[in-house]
């Protein structure tokens, strides 16, 4: 199994921050994404971030949680210029 079928490329509506402003905390915020199935996510919170260093890039890795209360894993490769999603989060790994 490739990178591309494990972590499939998803469509996000994101901001790139130029400077820090408390309204954008996040280098790259997300605020909606598309799935290749056509589903499409409004993201109401980002629950969790963290950024790793993978070669020459880095990986801004997010847990958020959907309008419809639903939870998912994306990252951004800031190499490749490209969202993934990892996973659909189950909401018991925060309030279970």
């Amino acid at each position: 199994m490739n990178k591309e079928e494990k972590y499939p490329p998803i469509n996000v509506l994101n901001v790139m921050r130029g400077f820090r402003t408390p309204d954008l905390p996040h280098a790259v915020t997300p605020y909606r994404f598309e799935l290749r199935n056509g589903e499409k996510h409004r993201i109401k919170q980002i629950r969790q971030t963290h950024r790793e260093r993978v070669g020459k890039a880095y990986h801004y890795h997010y847990v958020v949680l959907t309008k419809e209360e639903r939870y998912f894993h994306l990252v951004f490769d800031s190499g490749t210029m490209i969202w993934r999603v990892v996973q659909e989060v189950d909401s018991e790994l925060f309030f279970g």
